[in-house]
């Protein structure tokens, strides 16, 4: 397949993400197929060559300094349905595979709609929202190891927890999934109401990488304690603690990634300081590898 004839040099990564941050990437490769996913893992590893899988660029901040490897753009896409069960490339948009589903009567990722991420980086993060998981419906998971391999792992036999699964220590990347799903007659109305709870309380029209922190154990959440700290509406740079809702930093104009790593550590000293709880990030810093 000749991927390296496809593999772009120097490429913003900033326009690659939804908070619009991070530097330029030494290499860049978008797949659209398996068999493109397969081939540019084993040539980043047979090159040695440190690598990073993109989804929608959501949940994911890039150093200003770039990244000194191959960014994998992973846009593999196709979508089908056999009566309850939809099998979905891990690049396609996790909202959309929300929204089709309940256009079928179907229940179980109803609250996906309105999240910016693609299947694939749902999964790696067990994402959820609302009481559900994407954990809960899925099946089985394709996926390619760093050899090119192909692996199928039933969803009984990966661990997930709070926005942790299996992946997130393995070497290679999630080419698609098989979800089953429940009929339900009102599937589309709770899709909705979720949706209109997003409008309502999220900076839905800003650039934001989601909720920058993890949840805490307690019951309290990492916003509730941010906005408690009174740090609701400050901001480091062109980087800003929402006032909509204060687990979001939205990039006001010009932020750097370190103007939000800033602010994520000031919203942790101040946390810590007054409540005694460490608030783990949730967005993922891709270092620039160098």
């Amino acid at each position: 397949m000749h991927i390296e004839k496809k593999i772009e040099k120097n490429r913003s990564l900033k326009e690659l993400t939804t908070m619009g941050v991070g530097g330029v990437g030494s290499y860049y490769l978008l797949v659209t197929e398996i068999d493109e996913l397969k081939e540019a893992l084993h040539y980043a590893a047979s090159a040695h060559l440190p690598y990073f899988v993109l989804g929608k660029g959501s949940n994911t901040l890039f150093d200003d300094r770039g990244f000194a490897g191959l960014v994998i753009h992973n846009q593999i896409d196709f979508f089908s349905q056999e009566k309850e069960k939809i099998r979905a490339g891990a690049g396609l948009s996790f909202a959309y595979l929300g929204a089709k589903s309940v256009q079928s009567y179907l229940s179980g990722l109803e609250f996906a709609s309105g999240i910016p991420a693609s299947v694939g980086g749902a999964i790696y993060m067990n994402a959820s929202a609302h009481g559900h998981t994407i954990s809960s419906v899925l099946e089985e998971v394709l996926f390619i190891t760093e050899e090119g391999r192909e692996e199928i792992f039933p969803a009984s036999e990966l661990q997930f927890s709070y926005r942790t699964s299996s992946f997130q220590k393995m070497k290679g990347a999630i080419a698609s999934a098989l979800f089953c799903l429940k009929p339900s007659l009102d599937a589309r109305e709770r899709e909705m109401g979720y949706l209109e709870y997003r409008k309502k309380t999220q900076p839905l029209h800003q650039k934001s990488s989601g909720c920058v922190f993890r949840n805490p154990p307690g019951g309290v959440s990492a916003g509730a304690l941010i906005e408690k700290s009174g740090l609701k509406g400050s901001s480091i740079g062109g980087a800003k603690i929402s006032e909509k809702h204060a687990n979001f930093i939205v990039n006001t104009g010009g932020a750097s990634c370190h103007d939000v790593a800033e602010l994520v550590a000031l919203a942790q000293r101040k946390v810590f300081a007054i409540f005694g709880v460490f608030l783990e990030t949730e967005v993922c810093f891709i270092s620039s590898g160098e």
